[in-house]
């Protein structure tokens, strides 16, 4: 799949309707759903428009293409993991290095866990879309959070929160990844659950104090 312009990435038209809504989000499911069955090289908006229930016509009023759609769930899942990991940092200003870590890490494997099938679908397409801007500013956006929280604790050496985040967050994404790259056995779960808060905390308390 070849990268496109971000011009011709963006919907065509902005949902403002419930009945539009309806539709769109539709069309996304149906999207994350011929990818999982038939893979992204077989994607096509005729195969999606079929799996809405929609005609290709009312999809082409939306998205102007395969890569647009795809855009589009990659920016609705990451909108969503950001907002559930912002609102963790928020919950945890001035608590303990221990519920820092830990609300951040259960935010990221709450959701990552609840949306696993499109998270999974995504992984393999996104390396071909045109969204590195998107990435790198929704990434800005979680870590600024994380700072934010971080900057709350007492006597932490701020000139090395920035680091500290960088570093800890490429960790939990990645390890993140991989669990649901697998498969996301129970057994892997249970580790993450268990391994990750210990993992942030440490490199944390390591750095920052």
């Amino acid at each position: 799949m070849r990268a496109h312009p971000k011009a011709i990435l963006n919907p065509r038209k902005t949902p403002v309707q419930r009945r539009s809504a309806f539709t769109v989000q539709s069309l996304l499911e149906a999207t994350i759903q011929v990818l999982l069955k038939d893979g992204a090289d077989r994607l096509t908006t005729i195969r999606v428009a079929e799996r809405a229930g929609v005609s290709v016509g009312t999809l082409y009023q939306y998205y102007p293409n395969k890569q647009s759609l795809l855009f589009a769930l990659v920016e609705q899942h990451l909108n969503s993991v950001s907002d559930a990991i912002k609102r963790a940092c928020r919950e945890n200003h001035h608590q303990s290095l221990d519920n820092m870590a830990a609300g951040m890490t259960n935010a990221l494997m709450d959701i990552k866990l609840d949306q696993a099938d499109k998270a999974t679908a995504l992984y393999k397409v996104v390396s071909a879309l045109d969204a590195s801007a998107l990435i790198a500013s929704n990434v800005n956006g979680v870590t600024s959070e994380i700072i934010a929280m971080l900057k709350t604790l007492p006597k932490a050496r701020v000139e090395k929160i920035e680091s500290a985040v960088f570093v800890s967050y490429a960790a939990m994404a990645g390890a993140m990844r991989a669990v649901l790259e697998a498969g996301a056995p129970p057994k892997q779960v249970r580790a993450l659950r268990e391994h990750l808060p210990l993992l942030v905390r440490s490199h944390w308390k390591a750095v920052l104090f």
